[in-house]
């Protein structure tokens, strides 16, 4: 039985958690890629610059708390998931490096600094 945070609980549709609380599901098929979600994303969440963000994958093992895998833009959905069996696996939109300078980020897109802003305060 899977978890009700699990990667995909119905077949072709991945849920993505946001730092918000919120969770967006995609449809996908065999030529949908990541770089697909973060479009889609950036227009859900009126992003101007996405360019800071990346999906991932969020993971628990014994050995460790927990992990986190860098998708890549031109992965297709359908291969990240047939790869990964992990049960409790979650996909995230995260900040994947830290901007430059964060006021700069602020003046551009108030939203991605928001975004950015929710998961490091």
């Amino acid at each position: 039985m899977l978890k009700k945070e699990a990667l995909l609980l119905i077949p072709n549709v991945l849920k993505v958690f946001l730092e918000n609380g919120q969770i967006k599901s995609f449809t996908f098929d065999g030529r949908t890629t990541v770089k697909d979600v973060m479009v889609t994303l950036q227009d859900r969440l009126s992003l101007r610059h996405i360019e800071h963000f990346a999906l991932v994958l969020e993971y628990s093992s014994p050995e460790q708390s927990h992990r986190f895998l860098l998708l890549q833009d031109k992965q297709p959905l359908a291969h990240v998931v047939q790869r990964t069996h992990y049960h409790g696996m979650r996909c995230l939109f995260r900040v994947s490096f830290f901007p430059k300078d964060p006021v700069e980020l602020l003046r551009q897109d108030p939203a991605a600094f928001e975004y950015l802003y929710i998961q490091v305060g």
